[in-house]
């Protein structure tokens, strides 16, 4: 292998949720900023629950003519 080509790898890198749950992990990041973790994802909690990104689901509704 050649040297000084390979990032810096850390191994006490930190995880931080938009749920507020922090864990520590290896990564070649310091921090790392994350949406879902297993604290808050729909299938590790045992939750249904959908994850509306811009409105896809009302399109989704719209474009199959589904009422709720």
């Amino acid at each position: 292998m050649k040297d000084k080509i390979h990032p810096k790898y850390y191994t006490d890198a930190k995880v931080i949720c938009s749920c507020g749950n922090t864990f520590t992990t290896g990564s070649t990041k310091k921090v790392l900023k994350v949406e879902l973790c297993s604290k808050c994802h729909p299938f590790f909690t045992g939750e249904r629950r959908m994850m509306d990104t811009a409105g896809r689901v009302e399109r989704f509704k719209r474009r199959y003519q589904i009422k709720d």
